[in-house]
């Protein structure tokens, strides 16, 4: 593994940013870190490339204890994050002159590639250069080294499409070269990146897997039955986002098995009379899970706390990849 960690947590005081983290990354995948604000998907990088000590636990990056990395490992780790500070006095020509003798991998006619498909000024000022224009530049200076690990720390904010667009196939170009850890909201965009994904909530891992596990065990489940009928009291596990129009009940399977779903349907709704599954888009997968996340947070914050463990026990997944 590229990145391991071990129970790795950080903490602020009362706030667990990072709470026990086991987080495996395969050398040579696209790995993505999901989650709403505030997940700890930021803390953990920070953890990684040792801009932050973790509190307890854990992690190894490049075979080296995280909080021993040094100038030897950094020169294999390209490092892109939404707000990076480059030296603003500096023409972009320049700063490329100051990178390069860093670097002994440093291939000269990659970065002359780079710049020119990235369309970046050389004699223009960095202070000078739009958003989108810097965050090109920041990944144009991670990329001509050819980095062992290349971490994207929401690289696509606020950017607008046509410089998404840049910028992943900058990403795409790359991979299989170099492991991709992706922090990022715009799922859409780095839907056709990824391999692997982790979902982080409240600094806690809710599951980590390859995406094609992932697309094959969550599906949109529609149901058409032979007349209006009522959702079941208590959903089948692994049911989420349950609702009924008409006689169409429709519902997300995060247990999704072809050879099972028309048994578990019919044991649940009379008058059944056509069953369809339709595959997800990560976007609408991690819509999904994380409304269900907050969902069940909020059940289990109403609930007497002598009961409160018992709801925790019954809600933890039954398998390492599901819910």
């Amino acid at each position: 593994m590229i990145i391991e960690t071990h129970d790795l947590a950080k903490r602020y005081r009362k706030v667990d940013a990072v709470n026990g983290l086991n987080v495996s990354v395969e050398e040579g995948s696209a790995f993505a870190l999901i989650g709403p604000n505030g997940a700890g998907k930021t803390t953990l990088i920070k953890l990684l490339v040792n801009i932050l000590q973790p509190s307890a636990g854990s992690a190894s990056v490049l075979g080296v204890d995280s909080r021993r990395i040094s100038h030897g490992e950094l020169a294999r780790i390209g490092y892109v994050a939404e707000n990076q500070e480059l030296p603003g006095r500096l023409t972009v020509a320049e700063y490329f002159d100051y990178l390069r003798p860093f670097y002994s991998q440093w291939d000269k006619n990659l970065e002359d590639d780079i710049r020119r498909r990235m369309e970046l000024p050389g004699e223009r000022r960095i202070r000078d250069l739009s958003h989108g224009m810097r965050m090109k530049m920041t990944l144009a200076c991670a990329l001509p080294f050819r980095p062992e690990l290349l971490v994207l720390d929401e690289p696509l904010s606020g950017l607008d499409p046509l410089v998404r667009d840049e910028i992943i196939e900058g990403v795409l170009s790359h991979a299989g070269e170099t492991t991709i850890l992706i922090s990022s909201h715009e799922l859409v965009e780095i839907e056709n990146v990824v391999t692997h994904v982790a979902f982080l909530e409240d600094g806690k891992l809710l599951f980590q897997e390859a995406t094609d596990d992932l697309y094959g065990r969550i599906k949109e489940i529609r149901v058409t039955l032979e007349s209006r009928a009522a959702l079941p009291a208590i959903p089948p596990q692994g049911w989420i986002e349950a609702r009924i129009s008409g006689n169409v009940l429709t519902f997300v399977d995060t247990q999704y098995s072809e050879t099972t779903l028309g048994a578990r349907v019919r044991a649940q709704l009379p008058g059944v009379r056509q069953i369809e599954a339709e595959p997800l888009p990560l976007r609408a997968i991690f819509t999904a899970l994380a409304r269900d996340s907050r969902a069940k947070s909020r059940e289990r914050s109403s609930l007497p706390q002598e009961a409160s463990g018992e709801s925790r026990a019954e809600l933890a997944p039954t398998r390492k990849r599901g819910r």
